[in-house]
């Protein structure tokens, strides 16, 4: 059990576990809505809970756990308004959410572990390997905090922060359940996107699943030589099966992929490259985002310059494909993408 406390976890609860929780204390059926309800509007205590019984706040306070994160720093972008949150775990752990401001609406970009242990050669965020997996609740109270912060519901979530979510998959589908509930805060599943760096198991799991939800998969790089030496997933699931897996998951979903580009210089950056590219990617139903590296200290990357960037993604237009280039957001707080770290400011 994470953290100090022993008492149930019921944020990380399903509603009908929920259910089931609320009637072992003696209480009626009913009374698990209000709960979820409550849980899912951000309160941080029982006390909040105002349409219950005093009584029975007091047996919850004694039995449950929230699960409520303390936000120990905010950084809020001086270039455009990205917020990014350092959020303390109740076993003083710290992960990272960041809160990014677009023309269709406000995406929170969350974390499902402290730490990761899957080693890309150009991510902050595997500094110091993997420490734990966060629970449901602990990435629930991530889109809650920010939420709450705001003043509003934020529009989209974006699994993409610190850790792999396929990594810790059945705390993250408990997550998906849950912030889905429309009990709960009832998000639309077309409104997340969850990105896996290729744990294929993972992946053919999810279009079981959650078949509604957007799969981004974080490729970057035009062939299996280059994957290799830039992500050491490739040596447990390798090129070629990622891409087959990645063909069987738009036929069973008949929805397509966002695959995730990195350019880096001199890396995986050329024209030649992209030509490459296109032609490794044909026949899967995907679209292509580019994103100009973040560059992160002591990692000996630099970033793909503007014109080799424009260039690749003319390439891929030529051939067809749909590509876009990320506007990076939050870089002078280390809050774009490859920048996030599971640690105290």
């Amino acid at each position: 059990m994470n953290g100090k406390s022993d008492k149930t976890k019921i944020k990380s609860m399903t509603f009908e576990e929920l259910e089931a929780f609320v009637e072992s204390l003696g209480e009626k059926k009913f009374r698990a809505k209000q709960v979820f309800e409550w849980m899912h509007k951000g309160v941080r205590s029982f006390e909040e809970m105002t349409n219950l019984p005093k009584a029975f706040r007091e047996k919850l306070a004694e039995a449950a756990d929230l699960e409520a994160l303390e936000t120990e720093t905010l950084q809020v972008s001086k270039k455009d308004g990205t917020r990014k949150y350092l959020f303390r775990l109740p076993d003083g752990q710290f992960v990272e959410s960041v809160l990014m401001k677009y023309s269709y609406g406000n995406t929170v970009c969350i974390s499902t572990q402290a730490g990761c242990r899957m080693g890309c050669a150009f991510c902050a965020s595997c500094e110091g390997g993997l420490i734990r997996n966060l629970t449901a609740g602990e990435i629930l109270d991530q889109v809650l905090a920010v939420s709450r912060d705001m003043g509003r519901k934020v529009d989209h979530v974006v699994v993409m922060g610190v850790g792999e979510p396929f990594d810790n998959y059945e705390n993250l589908s408990r997550f998906l359940a849950n912030i889905h509930d429309p009990r709960g805060f009832g998000m639309s599943f077309r409104s997340i996107t969850v990105s896996t760096c290729g744990i294929l198991p993972g992946i053919e799991r999810f279009a079981d699943e959650f078949p509604q939800v957007t799969l981004a998969i974080s490729l970057h790089a035009p062939n299996a030589q280059i994957r290799g030496r830039l992500m050491p997933v490739d040596r447990t699931y390798p090129y070629e099966k990622l891409l087959e897996t990645a063909r069987k998951y738009v036929k069973k979903t008949n929805k397509r992929i966002t695959f995730e580009y990195i350019l880096i210089d001199g890396v995986n950056d050329s024209p030649q490259q992209a030509e490459e590219l296109a032609g490794t990617l044909k026949g899967i139903l995907c679209h292509i985002n580019l994103i100009p590296f973040n560059e992160v200290l002591g990692r000996g990357f630099s970033s793909a310059r503007p014109e080799r960037v424009r260039r690749f993604q003319e390439v891929l237009q030529k051939n067809g494909y749909e590509a876009t280039v990320r506007r990076e957001l939050g870089s002078d707080i280390d809050g774009a993408c490859g920048q996030l770290r599971a640690k105290k400011i």
